[in-house]
């Protein structure tokens, strides 16, 4: 081989070289509570980091640790994903309470619509008002809400008045005082705890939506199931954050990629998937002959009326405390009437 010839293959391959290590490869962690097997990491976490991977050409590697798997409690997830323990984390804002007040407008009885409206406007109001305050110690991927809410319980519940002495798992700050003014014994726990809770009797029932019911084996734990018509007695608010040190260290390129795959499309995604998954797990439990109970639009009514003194001491409590509570509920009112609307 000439010189020449090997002066040119040798700068050739330096250029080759040199394109590689700007092309930066990033391998992120994904870190959640829920077996991978569940709805939300099968068919909502797993098609954005799989999207991700795709569009990035590779260049992004999501590596998936479900079930809590790099250490630690559902509740710590938060401060993992500001600290860099993960660089990506999905969680429930109630599972550290009181930290995100403003979100907790979502949470409030009957509140909520379809998931995918209520997400949508979930997204809008947290741009307008929580990114510099509730978010501002990460970067906010997606935000949403699961379907509506119902209760599973050892023995019937129908009136307000049947919740007297149960030990009822409630997910959040709103639903823990909402079910104590109704007369329960509120139980907070991370819904990984709530099977094995109700097996020993620390509990008698559960408020999660269907969507959960098939990875907890709820159906199977309980036989009662009360539903509230086309209304939703409460919902859950997720949060799925990147470190934003680990958002910031990315170049131009694949910041654009993680962005196009967030916000408020795939927060409106995330809702309307969980919601749909809410059929498979009622159907375990007619399947399993459980009992049903579907209230009447009058018992509906009863139960929202009874719960309003939830709504109106949130509120008061977020005024007191300067985060303008009156102002809050009526823009999520406004907003997920809008897009309920479709507009």
């Amino acid at each position: 081989m000439t010189t020449t010839r090997r002066l040119v293959l040798g700068l050739m391959g330096a250029a080759f070289l040199g394109t590689n290590a700007f092309a930066q490869e990033v391998t992120l962690r994904l870190h959640q509570f829920l077996p991978a097997q569940a709805n939300v990491p099968a068919h909502i976490l797993d098609v954005w980091a799989d999207k991700v991977e795709a569009d990035s050409d590779g260049r992004i590697k999501i590596d998936r640790f479900p079930s809590m798997q790099l250490g630690g409690t559902p509740p710590q997830l938060i401060d993992q994903a500001i600290d860099g323990v993960a660089d990506i984390i999905w969680t429930v804002a109630g599972y550290t309470p009181g930290r995100f007040p403003q979100l907790e407008v979502f949470e409030l009885p009957f509140i909520s619509t379809s998931a995918e409206a209520t997400s949508r406007a979930y997204w809008e109001l947290a741009e307008e008002r929580m990114m510099d305050t509730d978010f501002a110690a990460f970067k906010p991927l997606g935000l949403w809400v699961h379907g509506p809410g119902l209760i599973h319980s050892s023995r019937p519940i129908t009136e307000v008045s049947d919740l007297q002495g149960l030990k009822l798992r409630a997910p959040t700050r709103t639903t823990t005082t909402m079910f104590t003014g109704l007369g329960a014994t509120s139980v907070g726990m991370p819904v990984p705890a709530v099977p094995e809770a109700l097996s020993k009797g620390v509990i008698d029932g559960a408020v999660i939506p269907w969507e959960v019911v098939p990875a907890l084996k709820v159906h199977e734990l309980v036989e009662n199931h009360t539903e509230f018509g086309d209304a939703h007695l409460y919902t859950t608010a997720f949060i799925f954050a990147m470190n934003q040190d680990a958002y910031d260290a990315l170049p131009d390129d694949l910041k654009a990629v993680i962005d196009a795959n967030s916000g408020a499309e795939f927060s409106a995604f995330a809702g309307r998937t969980m919601e749909e998954y809410d059929a498979p797990g009622r159907k375990l439990a007619e399947d399993a002959g459980n009992n049903i109970i579907s209230l009447t639009p009058d018992q509906v009514e009863a139960w929202r009326t009874a719960s309003q003194p939830t709504i109106d001491n949130w509120i008061a409590e977020a005024d007191a405390a300067g985060i303008d509570g009156t102002g809050l509920y009526d823009a999520a009112i406004a907003l997920i009437a809008k897009h309920s609307a479709g507009n």
